[in-house]
């Protein structure tokens, strides 16, 4: 096919430009290509481990309760290997509720701090903090109850946390703070709830 002057001197300047440019853009194409392809590689792991992982949790529970080595064997094998989905931060927590519930503290304890540390929901973390300051509570660590509930944390739960500084405040006899911290709750409780009305009588009961 015959180009006439014009044309042949485009075809030339093209052929130029892609001696001098095309290893370039081949290079470019075949780098978008690659990352497009670890992207759907490292979509496709992601939904397979969730999957996995649910997996996993469902059988934690429906584990017999009373079976402590089977709920943390299997809570194990989240934290190990699923990390970073939810479910390790989830069965974190029901470990940390059968293993109390079973006077093993020491165990309980480590898997709330665990949640709080690793759990990739908000809300793992903030109920983790509360649970393992109760627990602080309970043996009388206030300071160290009190530092967990004013690390910062998911906002939904400031209520309960103010709530829960009250109740610890109370208990280290320093009632004007404790009333102070139940009034604040009030202002971020759901005032129908029952949270709400419960803490309004713990402040009234200060007088």
């Amino acid at each position: 096919m015959a180009y006439d002057l014009e044309e042949q001197e485009q075809l030339d300047e093209l052929k130029a430009w892609w001696k001098t440019h095309g290893k370039t853009v081949t290079n470019a194409v075949l780098a978008v290509l690659v990352a497009y392809a670890g992207y759907q590689g490292w979509q496709y792991f992601q939904a397979k481990k969730a999957v996995e992982a649910s997996t996993e949790y469902q059988a934690l529970q429906v584990t017999d309760s009373k079976d402590l080595k089977g709920v943390q064997a299997k809570t194990a094998t989240l934290i190990e290997k699923y990390a970073a989905t939810p479910y390790a931060g989830r069965a974190a927590l029901y470990a940390a509720k059968v293993n109390y519930e079973a006077s093993d503290v020491k165990s309980a304890k480590a898997q709330l701090d665990w949640a709080i540390k690793n759990a990739k929901e908000s809300s793992a973390k903030a109920i983790a903090s509360m649970q393992l300051a109760s627990i602080l509570a309970e043996e009388k660590d206030y300071e160290g109850a009190l530092k967990l509930l004013d690390v910062p944390h998911d906002a939904g739960f400031n209520g309960l946390f103010l709530d829960l500084k009250g109740d610890i405040l109370v208990a280290q006899g320093k009632n004007a703070e404790a009333k102070t911290a139940y009034q604040q709750a009030l202002t971020q409780l759901d005032t129908q709830g029952k949270y709400h009305l419960l803490t309004q009588q713990k402040l009234e009961a200060l007088g």
